[in-house]
């Protein structure tokens, strides 16, 4: 019950409810049909047992007008019904005393008239069908016919128009509640377009409802991260402007400085800060939601290449074992990827060597010697995130290999084994 939409619970109590109702309708109607049945049988007894035992008593014509009245038929010529009776009628009871015997005979009351006419083209005259009743009377040298004169109940079809009343009141409230509820698919829509990336999402709602507050709300949160991320966007690009001119004109002065010693420091640190902003520029650029890669047919050893050029290591540090394998990607974007892991495996490795080898034609693994991490691989892909602090590196390595593989479609995996860390990227989406 948990994991079921609203939607799906509202389909779901609502049939409940419906199937009950015409459940109760159709129990309803079967007993009421036998009900019926036993009422007109134990009716018809009585007033066959009544009649007889009167005409037995010779009544005046005047008590036996009292007696049609009092049980409601009247005496009919039996020649006028006889034929009917042979063609149509069905015998529905049959009994017999001491008295006499009676029968009692069912012909359907033929219908006429525009509206008659409608149900019988529709197919529903079944449902509106009435009978005559007819009980005949036999005792020795004495036959009437009756006519079953009682008006006619109307408790069934009470019960039927309140029972589809109530039905067509609960597929109105059905449909009601669902139309209630569709904004909230068109609200859910939108969610996932702003997930996706689609930063132009706007939700408009006429309706002042809880729905509409949320919408309004969701509406308010859009705008209000829109602005955010052009303040950083903006922010980002100027601080990366401003720096760069200094950080030159730092490192021009610094080559006129005498001290050895005191010149490869001031050397190291503007490199630091060239390699900081070079490394945020490339998230800014990779984050950015309306970013697409250039997919296009590439192969391994062609992005191993590049990732090689672009870390411009000595020679002796990088190691390859790798098959020639064919991708379809950005070859710039998996080799950044790629060499982001090589430079850590030289950075942090304990004999500052790397090896870049596939496995089974579906993963580049990364390999240097070293410890197991302290915490998960989870941990090291956020920006910023280093384990003690280091001489080199911000703690953007990882994150922009996470960003650059999620953009892509792969995934980055890591254990260690045999006193090695293994960076694996998978490159099946």
């Amino acid at each position: 019950m948990r994991n079921l939409s609203v939607t799906t619970f509202i389909h779901i109590l609502f049939s409940l409810a419906i199937g009950i109702l015409l459940v109760t309708f159709y129990f309803f109607v079967s007993w009421d049909k036998e009900r019926k049945k036993f009422e007109e049988i134990s009716r018809y007894k009585l007033i066959a047992d009544a009649f007889l035992s009167s005409v037995q008593l010779n009544p005046t014509e005047e008590k036996l007008q009292q007696f049609y009245e009092d049980f409601s038929v009247k005496p009919i010529p039996i020649k006028s019904i006889k034929n009917s009776i042979t063609k149509e009628g069905k015998t529905v009871f049959s009994g017999q005393s001491v008295f006499g015997q009676v029968r009692v005979f069912e012909i359907e009351k033929k219908q006429s008239g525009k509206l008659w006419s409608l149900v019988e083209k529709r197919g529903f005259e079944r449902w509106f069908i009435q009978y005559r009743h007819f009980i005949y009377v036999q005792r020795l040298g004495y036959n009437l016919m009756l006519e079953d004169n009682r008006p006619k109940n109307y408790n069934f079809g009470i019960a039927s128009v309140v029972g589809f009343l109530l039905i067509a009141l609960l597929l109105l409230i059905y449909l009601a509640v669902l139309k209630k509820l569709y904004p909230l698919k068109r609200l859910h829509k939108e969610i996932e377009r702003f997930a996706a990336g689609d930063m132009d999402v706007k939700i408009s709602y006429k309706y002042d409802d809880e729905i509409g507050k949320i919408a309004k709300s969701f509406d308010n949160a859009i705008l209000h991260i829109r602005e955010l991320i052009l303040s950083k966007n903006l922010f980002m690009r100027n601080i990366m402007h401003e720096l760069k001119t200094p950080i030159t004109k730092g490192r021009i002065v610094v080559e006129s400085i005498e001290d050895e010693i005191l010149k490869g420091i001031l050397v190291r640190a503007f490199e630091r800060m060239n390699e900081l902003i070079s490394e945020l520029a490339q998230v800014e650029r990779i984050t950015t939601s309306d970013f697409e890669p250039e997919i296009a047919a590439t192969t391994l050893r062609e992005v191993l290449e590049e990732s090689q050029h672009l870390l411009m290591a000595e020679q002796g540090k990088v190691t390859l074992e790798i098959e020639n394998i064919r991708l379809k990607t950005d070859a710039k974007l998996l080799a950044l990827a790629i060499k982001n892991l090589l430079d850590n495996g030289i950075k942090y490795g304990q004999d500052h060597k790397v090896l870049a080898r596939t496995a089974n034609l579906q993963r580049v693994e990364i390999v240097s010697k070293g410890d197991a991490l302290k915490y998960p691989l989870t941990y090291y892909t956020e920006p910023f995130s280093q384990e003690e602090k280091r001489s080199s590196g911000f703690g953007l390595g990882l994150y922009i290999v996470h960003s650059i593989l999620k953009k892509l479609g792969y995934s980055l995996g890591y254990r260690h084994e045999n006193g090695e860390n293994i960076f694996a990227i998978r490159l099946t989406k």
